[in-house]
């Protein structure tokens, strides 16, 4: 018996397909798919395109003031002035780095500033100033030291309630062997450790060696402080010696393990 002509396999193949909606093909349903994403790219390339000419090129979200806050001894404006923010230009454009930059080469009081963009048209410049522990004298002048042993300004009026540091390692060993710097440091910790109270009635603070640091209180009282080391112990006896002896003129906190208080 004959098999199925090549005409009848056709028509056999062509019944077995599913038949897709009318005026459809696979051909047709492919290009339709590609020509929604190429609709897609576009918009999103359009969106894309939109938000960068807002952000950059048009005459929204522009700088158009600086505000600055925590300052005490430094002026607004003069922050404002050294931090020569581009008022005018795009927000997102600000170059916070650079400013920051200016800001410490300019005014080296500046301790650290946070540059912050507030939208939609300002810059906000959040100021922390350094703080002297110490000062030291210089002619008619005296030059303000902070924690970190940074001398960074001059001024002609010494600021109340900080220690004036008399450096006096002339004849020390202690010279030769840490050096004048070091020497600064270690005057700058001590200052550091001193308690609040105690910080406040410190007229002066006398070290002529590594190991030999006196502090001159008000109402003539002096605290042999001895090295800087164990700080905080020391601070925590001599506030207690303070407070138990408050008519002594002497007090000796060098070996905190074994205080000793004087009259004179």
């Amino acid at each position: 018996m004959a098999g199925p002509t090549t005409a009848q396999r056709g028509a056999a193949h062509l019944a077995d397909t599913p038949a897709g909606p009318p005026g459809t093909s696979s051909g047709g349903r492919r290009l339709s798919g590609r020509v929604r994403l190429l609709f897609a790219g576009a918009a999103v390339l359009l969106v894309a395109a939109a938000a960068v000419w807002t952000l950059y090129g048009s005459s929204w979200f522009r700088v158009e003031q600086v505000t600055v806050t925590g300052t005490d001894v430094l002026t607004p404006a003069e922050v404002e002035a050294a931090a020569a923010v581009p008022v005018g230009d795009p927000l997102l454009s600000v170059d916070t780095g650079a400013v920051e930059a200016r800001l410490a080469r300019e005014l080296p009081r500046v301790d650290s500033v946070d540059v912050v963009r507030s939208w939609p048209d300002g810059i906000g410049l959040e100021v922390t100033e350094r703080k002297p522990v110490l000062v030291l004298e210089k002619g008619a002048k005296f030059i303000e030291v902070d924690a970190g042993g940074v001398r960074f300004a001059t001024v002609g009026r010494r600021p109340a309630h900080v220690p004036l540091l008399e450096l006096e390692p002339e004849r020390s060993p202690s010279l030769r062997r840490y050096g004048a710097e070091r020497l600064l440091r270690e005057a700058v910790r001590i200052a550091g450790d001193l308690p609040a109270g105690v910080a406040g009635e410190t007229k002066a603070v006398r070290m002529t060696s590594y190991d030999s640091v006196v502090l001159e209180l008000t109402r003539d009282r002096t605290v042999l402080w001895g090295s800087g080391e164990q700080g905080p112990v020391k601070a925590r006896v001599l506030t207690a010696l303070m407070k138990s002896s408050p008519k002594a003129g002497h007090f000796d906190v060098s070996a905190p393990s074994a205080p000793a208080v004087s009259k004179s």
